[in-house]
């Protein structure tokens, strides 16, 4: 991806953010001069992540497939120092995108509808194999569990939520005409670095072509203290 990409996909969340009037922590306006400048104290961002984040899995369509994000809050399951068990996300999709079909070997998440548009969210059962399992799947949305035939697609409109098992097959598409969305995860440690099972095998941070500055650092690219 390119750098203006991001920067523009970056000003487009912070822009959605606001009109939810979501307010951010602080670490999330800083600029790149500002972290030049960050000591140790500001340790557990770099350590778990925390901030901006992209991805177009590595498939150069980020337009139709890829989101923005932004980790909130999050433990770490390698370091001993680190002893939330939760995460926070914020995600938005734009009308258009798309995040792939995959699973978590070991993160439950809730994800919520906190705003804009309507989000479809296909769901699958895994097979032992990591194929899709051709079995019903027991939804639990706000507090109603039901069953929906393999490959639906469960509808989330503005402040309904599902929650997503391990080994429970999700992506997640804007429902057309509905407008951009913004999502919420809250869930057990993430860790995109070992927990994420793609149906399709794929990457999962961008390679970035510089050119212009960016606007705000990505959560893989903080300076050490």
């Amino acid at each position: 991806m390119k750098r203006s990409e991001i920067n523009t996909a970056l000003r487009k969340m912070e822009a959605m953010i606001q009109k939810c009037k979501f307010q951010l922590p602080p670490f999330c306006g800083f600029t790149p001069e500002e972290w030049q400048e960050k000591g140790h104290e500001y340790d557990e961002v770099r350590d778990n992540m925390l901030g901006w984040d992209i991805t177009d899995y590595g498939l150069g369509n980020f337009e139709h497939v890829g989101f923005s994000l932004i980790t909130l809050r999050n433990g770490n399951a390698k370091l001993e120092k680190y002893t939330k068990t939760y995460a926070e996300k914020l995600l938005y999709l734009d009308e258009g995108q798309s995040a792939t079909m995959h699973f978590h070997w070991n993160k439950m998440e809730d994800i919520i509808n906190r705003g804009g548009g309507n989000v479809l969210i296909c769901v699958y059962n895994s097979t032992k194999a990591g194929e899709y399992a051709d079995t019903d799947v027991v939804i639990h949305s706000d507090g109603k569990e039901y069953t929906v035939p393999a490959g639906t697609q469960v509808r989330l409109t503005p402040g309904e939520s599902i929650t997503v098992y391990p080994y429970m097959y999700h992506d997640f598409e804007v429902e057309k005409g509905s407008g951009e969305v913004l999502l919420g995860e809250v869930s057990m440690c993430n860790d995109d670095n070992t927990d994420n099972r793609f149906y399709e095998p794929m990457g999962r941070f961008p390679e970035i072509e510089e050119d212009e500055k960016p606007y705000r650092l990505l959560c893989n690219e903080y300076p050490t203290a």
